[in-house]
Protein backbone atom coordinates (compact mmCIF):
# COMPACT_ATOMS: atom_id res chain seq x y z
CA UNK A 1 0.00 0.00 0.00
CA UNK A 2 1.15 3.50 -0.17
CA UNK A 3 3.14 5.25 2.62
CA UNK A 4 1.28 7.82 3.62
CA UNK A 5 3.69 10.87 4.16
CA UNK A 6 2.91 14.82 4.63
CA UNK A 7 5.57 15.62 2.25
CA UNK A 8 4.33 16.33 -1.21
CA UNK A 9 4.50 13.30 -3.32
CA UNK A 10 7.63 13.06 -5.56
CA UNK A 11 7.52 12.72 -9.25
CA UNK A 12 10.68 11.07 -9.38
CA UNK A 13 11.06 9.23 -5.97
CA UNK A 14 8.52 6.56 -5.40
CA UNK A 15 7.39 5.26 -1.86
CA UNK A 16 4.92 2.67 -1.08
CA UNK A 17 5.11 0.11 2.40
CA UNK A 18 4.71 -3.62 2.07
CA UNK A 19 4.18 -5.14 5.55
CA UNK A 20 6.96 -3.90 7.56
CA UNK A 21 9.34 -2.79 4.38
CA UNK A 22 9.70 0.48 2.87
CA UNK A 23 10.41 0.36 -0.74
CA UNK A 24 11.42 3.56 -2.62
CA UNK A 25 11.62 3.04 -6.49
CA UNK A 26 14.44 5.85 -8.40
CA UNK A 27 12.35 6.88 -11.40
CA UNK A 28 14.20 9.68 -12.88
CA UNK A 29 14.28 8.69 -16.64
CA UNK A 30 16.26 8.20 -18.36
CA UNK A 31 19.04 7.55 -16.05
CA UNK A 32 17.76 7.99 -12.39
CA UNK A 33 19.92 11.18 -11.61
CA UNK A 34 20.45 12.61 -8.45
CA UNK A 35 18.96 16.77 -8.35
CA UNK A 36 19.31 18.63 -4.98
CA UNK A 37 15.30 18.53 -5.11
CA UNK A 38 15.66 15.16 -5.40
CA UNK A 39 18.31 14.70 -2.66
CA UNK A 40 16.01 16.78 -0.42
CA UNK A 41 12.70 14.77 -1.03
CA UNK A 42 14.98 11.45 -0.53
CA UNK A 43 15.83 12.88 3.12
CA UNK A 44 13.10 14.33 4.26
CA UNK A 45 11.06 10.47 3.30
CA UNK A 46 14.30 9.27 5.14
CA UNK A 47 13.28 11.30 8.61
CA UNK A 48 9.62 10.73 7.73
CA UNK A 49 10.02 6.77 8.06
CA UNK A 50 11.86 7.09 11.11
CA UNK A 51 8.90 8.31 12.60
CA UNK A 52 7.04 5.39 11.74
CA UNK A 53 8.51 2.49 14.16
CA UNK A 54 6.28 -0.32 12.63
CA UNK A 55 8.67 0.19 9.27
CA UNK A 56 11.66 -1.58 10.30
CA UNK A 57 13.80 -1.65 6.58
CA UNK A 58 13.66 0.41 3.57
CA UNK A 59 14.86 -1.09 -0.30
CA UNK A 60 16.18 1.13 -2.89
CA UNK A 61 15.47 -0.34 -6.24
CA UNK A 62 15.14 1.15 -9.48
CA UNK A 63 12.92 1.42 -12.11
CA UNK A 64 14.50 1.17 -14.98
CA UNK A 65 16.28 -2.10 -16.30
CA UNK A 66 19.31 -0.12 -17.31
CA UNK A 67 20.18 2.34 -14.89
CA UNK A 68 20.07 2.06 -10.60
CA UNK A 69 21.31 5.47 -11.12
CA UNK A 70 24.26 7.43 -12.68
CA UNK A 71 24.03 9.83 -10.10
CA UNK A 72 24.54 13.41 -10.39
CA UNK A 73 23.50 15.05 -13.49
CA UNK A 74 26.79 16.53 -14.42
CA UNK A 75 24.79 19.63 -16.71
CA UNK A 76 24.13 20.97 -13.06
CA UNK A 77 27.85 21.42 -12.16
CA UNK A 78 28.45 23.05 -15.62
CA UNK A 79 30.31 26.67 -14.78
CA UNK A 80 29.39 26.87 -11.02
CA UNK A 81 31.40 28.31 -8.62
CA UNK A 82 31.92 26.85 -5.18
CA UNK A 83 29.29 28.64 -3.54
CA UNK A 84 27.20 27.49 -6.62
CA UNK A 85 27.98 23.68 -5.97
CA UNK A 86 27.68 24.03 -2.00
CA UNK A 87 24.04 23.40 -1.82
CA UNK A 88 24.49 20.54 -4.53
CA UNK A 89 26.87 19.28 -2.03
CA UNK A 90 25.05 19.60 1.10
CA UNK A 91 21.86 17.94 -0.34
CA UNK A 92 24.13 14.61 -1.44
CA UNK A 93 25.46 14.30 1.92
CA UNK A 94 22.57 15.12 4.32
CA UNK A 95 20.67 12.66 2.17
CA UNK A 96 22.90 9.73 2.27
CA UNK A 97 23.99 10.41 5.69
CA UNK A 98 20.36 10.49 6.55
CA UNK A 99 20.06 7.17 5.07
CA UNK A 100 22.85 5.75 6.61
CA UNK A 101 21.46 6.52 10.23
CA UNK A 102 17.91 5.06 8.92
CA UNK A 103 16.63 3.26 12.22
CA UNK A 104 16.42 0.32 10.96
CA UNK A 105 17.76 -1.97 7.66
CA UNK A 106 18.55 -0.63 4.33
CA UNK A 107 18.84 -2.72 1.34
CA UNK A 108 20.36 -1.53 -2.48
CA UNK A 109 18.77 -3.73 -5.03
CA UNK A 110 21.37 -2.89 -7.41
CA UNK A 111 19.24 -4.00 -11.24
CA UNK A 112 22.03 -1.75 -13.58
CA UNK A 113 24.52 0.97 -13.75
CA UNK A 114 25.37 2.27 -10.49
CA UNK A 115 27.72 5.39 -11.47
CA UNK A 116 28.69 7.92 -9.03
CA UNK A 117 26.29 9.12 -7.00
CA UNK A 118 24.53 5.89 -7.38
CA UNK A 119 26.87 3.95 -6.03
CA UNK A 120 27.42 6.58 -3.31
CA UNK A 121 23.33 5.80 -2.18
CA UNK A 122 24.25 2.23 -2.72
CA UNK A 123 27.09 2.53 -0.25
CA UNK A 124 24.92 4.10 2.08
CA UNK A 125 22.57 1.50 2.92
CA UNK A 126 23.55 -1.61 5.12
CA UNK A 127 23.19 -4.01 2.42
CA UNK A 128 23.62 -4.27 -1.48
CA UNK A 129 21.78 -6.82 -3.79
CA UNK A 130 22.81 -6.61 -7.52
CA UNK A 131 21.57 -8.69 -10.48
CA UNK A 132 23.55 -10.03 -12.91
CA UNK A 133 24.74 -7.42 -15.55
CA UNK A 134 24.91 -4.38 -13.01
CA UNK A 135 27.94 -2.41 -14.18
CA UNK A 136 29.47 -0.54 -10.46
CA UNK A 137 31.89 2.42 -10.54
CA UNK A 138 33.02 6.40 -8.81
CA UNK A 139 34.36 7.88 -12.06
CA UNK A 140 34.25 11.73 -10.72
CA UNK A 141 38.19 12.14 -10.77
CA UNK A 142 37.96 11.50 -14.85
CA UNK A 143 35.45 14.85 -14.99
CA UNK A 144 37.94 16.38 -12.88
CA UNK A 145 35.28 15.83 -9.59
CA UNK A 146 35.32 13.64 -6.78
CA UNK A 147 32.67 11.63 -4.31
CA UNK A 148 31.29 13.49 -2.27
CA UNK A 149 28.59 11.53 -0.48
CA UNK A 150 30.75 9.21 1.29
CA UNK A 151 31.89 7.15 -1.38
CA UNK A 152 35.59 7.62 -0.23
CA UNK A 153 35.19 6.53 3.15
CA UNK A 154 31.91 3.95 2.49
CA UNK A 155 33.90 2.27 -0.25
CA UNK A 156 36.97 2.28 1.79
CA UNK A 157 35.22 -0.12 4.64
CA UNK A 158 33.28 -2.21 2.54
CA UNK A 159 36.36 -3.40 -0.11
CA UNK A 160 39.58 -2.21 1.77
CA UNK A 161 42.37 0.68 0.28
CA UNK A 162 43.48 -1.22 -2.67
CA UNK A 163 40.32 -1.70 -4.16
CA UNK A 164 39.04 1.91 -3.58
CA UNK A 165 42.12 3.12 -4.57
CA UNK A 166 41.43 1.08 -7.92
CA UNK A 167 37.96 1.82 -8.49
CA UNK A 168 38.36 6.20 -7.77
CA UNK A 169 41.94 6.78 -8.53
CA UNK A 170 42.22 4.37 -11.80
CA UNK A 171 38.10 4.87 -12.21
CA UNK A 172 38.18 1.30 -12.40
CA UNK A 173 34.33 0.05 -13.77
CA UNK A 174 33.63 -3.22 -11.92
CA UNK A 175 30.52 -5.79 -12.55
CA UNK A 176 28.29 -7.48 -10.53
CA UNK A 177 31.28 -10.64 -9.87
CA UNK A 178 33.80 -8.91 -9.34
CA UNK A 179 31.70 -6.78 -6.81
CA UNK A 180 30.96 -9.83 -5.16
CA UNK A 181 34.23 -10.84 -4.69
CA UNK A 182 35.49 -7.72 -3.45
CA UNK A 183 33.01 -7.53 -0.63
CA UNK A 184 31.27 -4.32 -2.64
CA UNK A 185 27.71 -6.14 -2.73
CA UNK A 186 26.62 -9.73 -0.25
CA UNK A 187 24.96 -11.01 -3.48
CA UNK A 188 23.67 -11.55 -6.86
CA UNK A 189 20.90 -12.68 -8.19
CA UNK A 190 19.57 -13.47 -12.30
CA UNK A 191 18.69 -10.70 -13.43
CA UNK A 192 14.96 -9.19 -12.81
CA UNK A 193 15.49 -11.07 -8.74
CA UNK A 194 17.26 -8.59 -7.17
CA UNK A 195 14.41 -7.13 -5.73
CA UNK A 196 12.64 -9.92 -4.82
CA UNK A 197 15.99 -10.98 -2.79
CA UNK A 198 16.23 -7.74 -1.13
CA UNK A 199 12.62 -7.75 0.12
CA UNK A 200 13.69 -11.54 1.77
CA UNK A 201 15.80 -10.16 3.28
CA UNK A 202 14.06 -7.00 4.64
CA UNK A 203 11.03 -9.82 5.79
CA UNK A 204 14.20 -11.63 7.93
CA UNK A 205 14.81 -7.88 9.43
CA UNK A 206 11.17 -7.52 10.19
CA UNK A 207 10.85 -10.61 12.18
CA UNK A 208 13.83 -9.16 14.60
CA UNK A 209 13.06 -6.61 17.58
CA UNK A 210 12.64 -3.57 16.38
CA UNK A 211 14.60 -1.94 19.47
CA UNK A 212 17.25 -4.45 18.95
CA UNK A 213 17.75 -4.26 15.55
CA UNK A 214 17.82 -0.31 15.84
CA UNK A 215 20.70 -0.93 18.95
CA UNK A 216 22.20 -3.70 17.28
CA UNK A 217 22.85 -1.34 13.82
CA UNK A 218 24.05 1.53 15.93
CA UNK A 219 26.50 -0.34 17.69
CA UNK A 220 27.96 -2.10 14.70
CA UNK A 221 28.59 1.33 13.01
CA UNK A 222 29.86 2.76 16.17
CA UNK A 223 33.23 0.68 15.18
CA UNK A 224 33.65 2.98 11.92
CA UNK A 225 31.91 6.74 12.91
CA UNK A 226 35.35 7.43 14.65
CA UNK A 227 37.17 7.12 10.91
CA UNK A 228 34.54 8.28 8.54
CA UNK A 229 32.03 10.89 10.17
CA UNK A 230 35.35 13.13 10.68
CA UNK A 231 35.93 12.69 7.17
CA UNK A 232 32.95 13.24 5.17
CA UNK A 233 32.62 17.39 5.90
CA UNK A 234 36.45 17.18 4.75
CA UNK A 235 35.35 15.47 1.59
CA UNK A 236 32.58 17.65 0.86
CA UNK A 237 35.38 20.37 1.35
CA UNK A 238 37.83 19.04 -0.74
CA UNK A 239 34.63 18.87 -3.62
CA UNK A 240 34.05 22.48 -3.80
CA UNK A 241 37.71 23.24 -3.70
CA UNK A 242 37.73 21.62 -6.71
CA UNK A 243 35.26 24.31 -8.56
CA UNK A 244 38.04 26.79 -8.25
CA UNK A 245 40.65 24.89 -10.87
CA UNK A 246 40.29 24.68 -14.35
CA UNK A 247 40.21 20.94 -14.22
CA UNK A 248 36.71 20.57 -12.74
CA UNK A 249 35.13 22.43 -15.74
CA UNK A 250 36.92 21.19 -18.33
CA UNK A 251 35.90 17.62 -17.20
CA UNK A 252 32.82 18.67 -17.07
CA UNK A 253 32.71 20.31 -20.73
CA UNK A 254 34.12 17.32 -22.04
CA UNK A 255 31.70 15.07 -20.52
CA UNK A 256 29.24 17.13 -22.34
CA UNK A 257 30.72 17.47 -24.87
CA UNK A 258 31.57 13.87 -25.57
CA UNK A 259 35.36 14.54 -26.17
CA UNK A 260 38.77 13.43 -23.85
CA UNK A 261 39.14 15.89 -21.48
CA UNK A 262 42.67 18.08 -21.42
CA UNK A 263 43.92 18.67 -17.92
CA UNK A 264 45.77 21.40 -16.87
CA UNK A 265 48.88 20.64 -14.60
CA UNK A 266 50.07 24.39 -13.51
Amino acid sequence: MPVTLSMKASSVLKLSVEGKTAVLTLDNPPANTWTPESLIELEGMVHELNEKPDVVALVITSASDKFFSAGADLKRFDNLTPDQARPFAEAFGRAFEALTHFNGLTIAAINGYAMGGGLEVALACDLRVAEAGAVMALPEAGVGLLPCAGGTQNLTLLVGEAWAKRMILCGEKIDAEKALAIGLVEEVTEKGKGLDQAKSLAEKAGRQSPDALKACKKLIQMGRSGFSADVLPIERELFLELFKGKNQQEGVSAFLEKRKPEWFYD
